[in-house]
Order: structure tokens, then C-alpha cells, then sequence
């Protein structure tokens, strides 16, 4: 899954889930952008769907819209949740079971516009049950194949439990990217990159909010190839810099626009891999930097390039190369 890339957008990771094993629901839509209006604001987002993810909480999923600085979640007429424009999803929780719930959501632009409201979608909480500490089964047998270059289908074994199972999360390496009905046993996942490798697993989820353990890895590779420029940090910079008889490069960049947040990068100096820079709280959005030591001698040319770790585990495409010089200039 594994969330957003230079001058063509990236295809928003999704998923869309399947009744039966593959008829696509028609409530899901189909993964893109949004709808624009000819006033400039961003349009209605598309694809919105709602599903229980427990007694307590509700899983709601969006479709990228264009100009989307953020998104703002809506239960009822009430504003719950507000995400950035990276992400298109978000769970809602501190509900209350056995009740019927109506979203929508809305896109806000750089300048604080806010769109018109998406479509409304309903979700209904299954009740609380008492005093349940016991977690479904995990998910057995789970498989996939590619379906072209940029999506996957997933299919499983439904998990048990005492009390039901409520919903299945489906996780892209590490990260969460959806969650659909405990009904549904399969799921197509989009907005893949060409010859990519990716790894996924699932995980029940009963009304109590208990989460079995992983199902086995389904490890996917995508077919084609990709040559890296759509996840490629743009707009690199590097400088020299002298500070007490040392010599510093000073980077800048502006982060890969992709579905999720980006926090690590791996920076290269003369082609070795030099330090790997992970951003703690919030990782920049709009332009990264990071200043490095290279040495006490002067006259001495270095090449530098970086490349972001995206949101599905796997490495983007490498910034252009630039070369700085020490003590150029000086």
C-alpha cells in the first residue's frame, strides 16, 4: 500500500473490494482523480466508501482528488477528521455499536477553498459484544496474481470467531492501506508501479476490535518496468558549504508526491550509499533538507543523488545527480 510525484500525479494506492471473487462493487468507483469544477476548487472526491471496521470504528475511503491540499471527514454535519491531500482514507473511531452512521468528505485547497461534498455513504456499527478478549482465526490460504502492470488481485480463506468476524485489514508490507467487510474474502489492489515486488497479508478483525495474527505473506511482482521518474524526489539541489576548515554539502528536495507519507531517504555520494535520513514527528511535505560532512580537503568533486523509501516499502526512483565542488567559488 505502501499515498502521491513530479509533474504527473501518482496513482493513489487503492483498493476496491470484490463481490464474489472478482465483480467489482459498483459504490467503490474506480480509482483516480476527483471531479473539477470550472471555478478552480477542488471537486467532490469520488469512490467514497464506508465499512464497519469494528463495534466502535468505521474504515472510509476516498478516490485522489485534484488539488487536494487536504481532506476534511464529515459524520453526519459534523466535521470528525481531517487528514492531508497524500492520504484517502482514514478510520473513524469512538463510535457507538449497533448504529447507523452518514459520511462525507470534502477537498480543501492551498488557499483554504474548500470543495463540495462528496456523495453520502452509510456504514452501520454490529453491536458490542461482552467481555470478548478472544481474536478470530487468521486468514488461511491467501493468494494473488497481477492483473497488468499496476494491480493485483488478493484473495483468502475467511477466519472464525466466536462472535463474528467484522472486518479483514489488509496490510502492504507494514502498513495498513484498507480494510473491508468481514463478508468479503478477496480484493483487488491498484495503483501499482511496473516491475515492482510487493508483499502483502491480512488480518481479521471481530466487533471487540481484536486483530488475529498475519496471514502468510502473498508476494506479488508486478509486471513491465519503472523507470523511477514518477517516485523520484524532484527540484535537488546541493551547494558547497565551508565551516571551520570542513566542507559540508547542503541538500534540498522536494518529496515524491505519492499516497502516504514519505519520512526515510537514502542519499548517495559518488555512487555508495552514504547515510539513510529518517524524519521523526512529521516528515516534510513541501521541500526536505539535509547537510552532510565530506571532508577537510578542498578542490575535491563529489556526485549526490537521493531517493525516497515510499509508503509501500519499496525504494522510489533516484533524484537527478548533481556535483558539488569543495571550496569552489570560495
Amino acid at each position: 500500500m505502501r499515498g502521491v510525484l513530479v509533474s504527473t500525479p501518482a496513482r493513489p494506492l487503492r483498493l476496491v473490494a470484490l463481490c464474489g471473487a472478482l465483480a467489482l462493487v459498483a459504490s467503490c468507483g474506480a480509482a483516480g482523480s476527483g471531479e473539477e469544477d470550472g471555478g478552480g476548487l477542488p471537486g467532490a472526491p469520488t469512490g467514497v466508501t464506508a465499512a464497519a471496521g469494528s463495534a466502535t470504528s468505521v474504515h472510509v475511503m476516498w478516490n485522489a482528488t485534484a488539488r487536494a491540499e487536504a481532506y476534511e471527514v464529515y459524520r453526519g454535519t459534523r466535521k470528525v477528521k481531517e487528514v492531508p491531500g497524500s492520504e484517502h482514507m482514514v478510520d473513524v473511531t469512538r463510535l457507538r455499536p449497533a448504529t447507523v452512521y452518514v459520511f462525507t468528505v470534502r477537498a480543501r485547497d492551498a488557499d483554504g477553498r474548500i470543495g463540495p461534498p462528496s456523495r453520502e455513504v452509510r456504514a452501520r456499527t454490529p453491536a458490542a459484544a461482552a467481555d470478548d478478549r478472544r481474536a478470530p482465526t487468521r486468514p488461511s490460504a491467501p493468494r494473488g496474481r497481477t492483473a497488468g502492470s499496476r494491480a493485483v488481485q488478493l484473495a483468502w480463506s475467511a477466519s472464525t470467531d466466536d462472535r463474528g468476524v467484522v472486518s479483514y485489514d489488509v496490510h502492504q508490507g507494514g502498513t495498513k492501506i484498507h480494510s473491508v467487510g468481514g463478508s468479503r474474502t478477496a480484493t483487488v489492489v491498484t495503483g501499482l508501479r511496473p516491475g515492482t515486488s510487493y508483499s502483502f497479508t491480512v488480518r481479521a478483525r471481530d466487533a471487540a476490535g481484536n486483530v488475529s495474527p498475519a496471514s502468510r505473506a502473498v508476494r506479488l511482482t508486478t509486471p513491465g518496468a519503472d523507470d523511477g521518474r514518477d517516485t523520484a524526489p524532484t527540484v535537488f539541489r546541493a551547494t558547497g558549504r565551508h565551516e571551520d576548515g570542513a566542507y559540508y554539502v547542503d541538500l534540498s528536495w522536494v518529496p515524491p508526491r505519492v499516497d502516504g507519507e514519505v519520512a526515510e531517504y537514502e542519499i548517495r555520494l559518488d555512487g555508495r550509499r552514504v547515510t539513510s535520513l529518517v524524519f521523526g514527528g512529521s516528515a516534510p511535505r513541501d521541500r526536505a533538507t539535509y547537510s552532510f560532512y565530506v571532508g577537510r580537503a578542498a578542490g575535491v568533486t563529489h556526485r549526490v543523488r537521493v531517493r525516497a523509501m515510499l509508503p509501500d516499502g519499496t525504494w522510489g526512483g533516484f533524484s537527478a545527480e548533481r556535483t558539488v565542488t569543495t571550496g569552489a567559488g570560495r
